[in-house]
């Protein structure tokens, strides 16, 4: 489990990972940012960018020396998540482990509140 006080956290796995991408990126400044945007397959989807910008009313989780931002808006339908990266043999992806998705379709990316 992350630290109880950050209403999100990252596992050692996703900022691993982070830091790999980041790393061919080439650019050391480079931060995680996690989004919920309306649309897929049930309603929100996740969106991943490696962004350089901070905004004020961002959340910043901080872990093993990469830093994952989250938006204000996608902050409340996050609250409680766990950003995870795993390798399967469909594929290897960024998963979010959402308490609050009442409905999540296959591809892993797509929930409903």
């Amino acid at each position: 489990m992350g630290n109880l006080d950050t209403p999100v956290t990252l596992s050692a796995s996703a900022a691993k990972r982070i830091s790999t991408l980041i790393e061919k990126e080439g650019n050391p400044d480079l931060k995680f940012r996690i989004a919920v945007n309306g649309g897929g397959c049930s309603g929100f989807q996740y969106d991943f960018n490696l962004v350089k910008d901070q905004k004020d009313d961002d959340l910043v989780v901080e872990r093993d020396g990469v830093t994952m931002l989250v938006d204000g808006l996608s902050l409340l339908y996050l609250t409680g998540s766990e950003v995870d990266f795993v390798e399967e043999l469909a594929g290897s992806m960024f998963v979010v482990k959402n308490p609050n998705a009442t409905a999540a379709c296959g591809c892993g990316s797509s929930f409903a509140v």
